[in-house]
């Protein structure tokens, strides 16, 4: 490295996998995870010895992706991944679109074969850039090492600006190689990139107008709340217009289950009370929401005779899946603050009323005898012992929506779930992300035993950096969520989704230098728990749980939202 010296500045000469390793640090980032290979060698050696990041060794890119995503939603931080080049690269791409479709602020940097062999077919070649073009916010092909700064600079404004997102850096090995002059850009200067924190004046009015006058208003709050810090504006609005507020699975813990306006998650999986109270609605102010078809259910059903007001920072949000007759772009934080100037305290007693009669007569529920455990027993537990305070992470299918239906979190970044993408094998990965964030809080990753199979691999990650992720395997020996809709949709025709053959989970963890158990009894849940909490390490526990059981209520596909299996009757 040359040194020199201009004026009062000193100007570095650096190649550039060191570029790279400095501009991370100009951006504050403390954390990355990833796997070397050799297209990244020159990264690797540029961390070698480095005191202010440190790097996490996954035992697969998928499990690094994932454990950076993880890490970003407990924090808000961007997550960063390093992978090599060719499958190194293409084992980010899940994670990369699950990022993608949940908003999570993510850079990956992957490393590339020489400028002057791509396009060749070369060893462990692929076309990441074009690969990922669909579903990151922008894919960086670096071609000469004197705009590598700059667009690490942009790389880290476009993933956490406006909707947050993935980027892609992908990085020959000759441009890591090459050296210039070290200098990063103190601001990012991209006309073609614009996000709009203030979009809304000439609909506030209108919006201001239509929650005063509404009668049986529901506030449906997602992701975007989360993202946006606005949680606490969010208790205040609600509190101010008394209007009962349904969660996503992204906006779990953006509004407390526990507080007396909460009505838990919407749609297919949601609450049969937060589902009457959209259908019965006259107003609908959704907030950092996508109205994805796992909430709206039958489109031309959803909350027939509300007014819509849709807030979303991303205007191609807006009217896409249900029409807004009050759109309103911009940062959801600052649109809540706007709002709660301008409207009027409201009591709606009698809608309040009504939506608690729903609450009485179809809460969530299940039957747990003195024979068999049931998933939700062990949820409900898991909340009880850690007072919903924990950071929850989960895999996908049955366990994730049991958790979302029974733990009842008070805070935002604490419940990290694959909500568009549905990815299996994301829980562990995530977990570790977490508690890395999080080193002194209690992290459980409630899976499923075919879920837990995908990354299971990362068992040894949490075991080498002293990790006490306590992981709940709720073991029914199916893939449940499909053996589900085969079930009910398919004659109970379960085609191939008996998971026979194990693995024993006990011995698995054991294997990695965790500890682990089996519970089969009800009466042994809690003790399990206990155990599991007072233990400094990873800590796996398999309750074997009544493998018939379902998530109830279900909304089938493409049916509106008020009729629902396992909902009750009105």
């Amino acid at each position: 490295m040359e040194v020199a010296e201009i004026g009062d500045s000193v100007v570095r000469t650096l190649n550039g996998a060191q570029i790279v390793v400095e501009s991370l640090k100009a951006e504050g980032v403390e954390v990355i995870f990833g796997y070397p290979g050799g297209a990244v060698l020159s990264l690797y050696d540029a961390l070698y010895g480095e005191e202010e990041i440190k790097h996490i060794l996954t035992r697969h890119e998928q499990g690094a992706v994932h454990a950076a995503d993880g890490y970003a939603r407990a924090t808000g931080k961007c997550g960063v991944v390093f992978a090599t080049s060719g499958p190194g690269a293409t084992n980010l791409v899940t994670g990369i679109a699950n990022a993608y479709m949940d908003s999570v602020p993510l850079v990956a940097i992957t490393g590339q074969v020489a400028s002057g062999l791509i396009g060749k077919d070369s060893f462990q070649e692929a076309d990441i850039t074009g690969i990922t073009q669909p579903i990151t916010k922008y894919s960086y092909l670096v071609k000469d090492v004197k705009d590598l700064a700059r667009i690490m600079r942009e790389a880290f404004h476009i993933a956490t600006t406006g909707r947050p997102g993935p980027v892609v850096v992908d990085l020959p090995k000759d441009i890591a190689a090459a050296e210039t002059e070290f200098i990063y850009p103190p601001e990012v200067n991209l006309p073609g990139y614009k996000y709009i924190y203030n979009g809304i004046t000439a609909n506030l009015t209108q919006a201001v107008k239509a929650v005063n006058q509404a009668e049986r208003p529901v506030i449906y709050a997602g992701g975007g709340i989360i993202a946006a810090g606005a949680h606490e504006e969010l208790i205040a609005f609600a509190e101010k217009i008394n209007a009962p507020v349904t969660t996503t699975l992204m906006g779990k813990g953006a509004f407390p289950d526990v507080h007396p306006l909460a009505l838990g998650m919407p749609g297919m999986h949601g609450t049969a009370y937060a589902n009457y109270a959209i259908t019965d609605s006259d107003l609908v102010i959704g907030l950092g929401v996508r109205f994805d078809d796992r909430v709206t259910g039958r489109l031309d059903m959803f909350a027939p005779n509300a007014t819509i007001i849709h807030v979303d920072i991303d205007p191609a949000e807006i009217s896409k899946n249900i029409r807004a007759d009050i759109p309103l772009v911009g940062n959801v934080r600052e649109v809540l603050a706007d709002l709660l100037k301008e409207v009027e305290p409201r009591q709606h007693q009698a809608w309040l009323d009504k939506v608690e009669q729903w609450r009485r007569n179809h809460p969530l529920n299940y039957d747990q005898d003195n024979e068999v455990i049931k998933p939700q027993y062990v949820v409900e537990q898991i909340c009880d012992i850690t007072r919903g305070e924990a950071f929850i992470a989960t895999e996908v299918g049955q366990n994730q929506m049991w958790a979302a239906q029974f733990y009842q979190c008070k805070y935002p970044r604490r419940f990290i779930s694959s909500g568009g993408l549905g990815t299996m094998g994301f829980g562990l990965p995530a977990a570790i992300g977490v508690q890395l964030a999080h080193p002194d809080s209690v992290v459980f990753n409630i899976a499923g035993d075919g879920s837990i199979q995908m990354n299971s691999q990362e068992f040894a990650t949490a075991v080498q950096y002293g990790l006490p992720i306590k992981v709940a395997i709720l073991n029914n020996h199916y893939l449940g969520m499909v053996r589900q809709w085969q079930e009910l949709f398919y004659d109970r025709r379960y085609s191939y989704t008996h998971m026979e053959g194990g693995p024993d989970f006990v011995k698995l963890a054991e294997a990695y230098g965790a500890q682990g158990m089996r519970v089969e009894r009800p009466e042994d849940v809690r003790p399990a728990l206990e155990r599991a909490m007072a233990a400094p390490g990873t800590f796996v526990i398999e309750f074997i749980v009544d493998e018939e059981e379902n998530v109830f209520p279900m909304v089938p596909a493409g049916g509106a939202i008020n009729k629902m299996l396992g909902g009750g009757k009105r």
